[in-house]
């Protein structure tokens, strides 16, 4: 998993008031790491438009939606935020990017992944009517939102 249930909890609770059980936060962090490849995907053929052979931060899609997201996550200053190694050992086990990862953009790939599980956060608060829980549909309908949207 990208962030331990213990760290993902915290994020939740802090940024959206939401409760989760450990099967929701192992399908949260699985519904990231998709979308964290989906963005290096892009990112890859961009820079490849760009006749580049390295990925740098300008070849990520990040939304301003997404960009407020890691900003606002950045600012909620986690004691224990998203770890750099987990988000690695996850990339090694999908298909390679063509062209590796510029340092700093491979340094951001944690506030990514933190925004990113904001942006599912603030979409399952919005879909629940602002409960504490929220049903596996309210989930299902949290990951097509992102996935129409990123």
């Amino acid at each position: 998993m990208l962030v331990g249930y213990s760290r993902l909890e915290a994020l939740f609770r802090r940024a959206a008031g939401l409760d989760l059980t450990k099967q929701r936060a192992k399908e949260i962090c699985e519904f990231v790491q998709v979308k964290l490849h989906d963005l290096l995907l892009v990112a890859e053929r961009n820079a490849r438009y760009n006749n580049r052979q390295i990925i740098w931060e300008a070849d990520l899609p990040i939304t301003k939606g997404l960009a407020e997201s890691i900003r606002q996550y950045r600012e909620l200053e986690m004691e224990e935020g998203v770890e750099l190694e987990p988000i690695l050992e996850y990339l090694a086990t999908v298909p390679p990017l063509a062209y590796p990862l510029e340092v700093e953009v491979e340094q951001r790939l944690p506030e990514i992944v933190g925004g990113l599980m904001l942006c599912m956060a603030r979409i399952l608060k919005v879909l629940n009517g602002g409960e504490r829980a929220f049903e596996p549909e309210h989930l299902k309908a949290a990951e097509e939102i992102l996935d129409l949207t990123l």
